[in-house]
């Protein structure tokens, strides 16, 4: 489990406490992802996906139990035959958002790519980035991404793939 502390002159409630999603967390993962696909900033996947990949979520639970975030991560293979990592569906709730959580989830995903081997972690954005950017990712790598993955991204959404080496 891990729990991180707020920044400086955000909300100071306590965060959230991360942990690995299982089956059961599907239709809340599910619930709390549904803004983010109606604003277009996740890819629309149906509840039965979530049980079926629940292996790949990491969760991180409010002070009420409630979740407050979800990130997934699927290894993949680059573009050269190296272990890589794939970031996506990765969220937090509008009313916890400012409160470490997303730092959270992502020191954690960050931290569970490495322990499987990957040298490097990929994800797509079409927001901003800053939070993926303030975490060591840079813009581009899209020809090392893995090959797949890069195929499956939409280009009408305007995603920028992000790349963040774990070596």
């Amino acid at each position: 489990m891990t729990t991180a502390m707020p920044r400086p002159g955000l909300r100071s409630e306590p965060v959230a406490v991360v942990r690995p999603a299982g089956r059961s967390d599907a239709a809340a993962v599910h619930r709390l992802s549904a803004p983010f696909v109606r604003d277009g900033a996740l890819r629309d996947r149906p509840a039965g996906r979530y049980a079926r990949d629940a292996a790949d979520f990491l969760v991180a639970e409010g002070e009420r139990g409630e979740l407050a975030g979800c990130v997934a991560l699927r290894r993949r293979v680059d573009a050269h035959g190296g272990a890589a990592a794939v970031l996506y569906n990765f969220c937090v709730a509008e009313g916890s958002q400012g409160r470490g959580i997303g730092s959270a989830l992502l020191r954690a995903v960050l931290a569970e790519a490495a322990a499987q081997g990957a040298s490097r972690v990929f994800t797509a954005t079409a927001g901003s980035g800053l939070l993926f950017l303030r975490h060591g990712f840079t813009v581009g790598g899209e020809e090392e991404a893995p090959p797949t993955w890069r195929a499956s991204l939409d280009p009408a959404r305007g995603s920028r793939v992000l790349v963040r080496a774990l070596i």
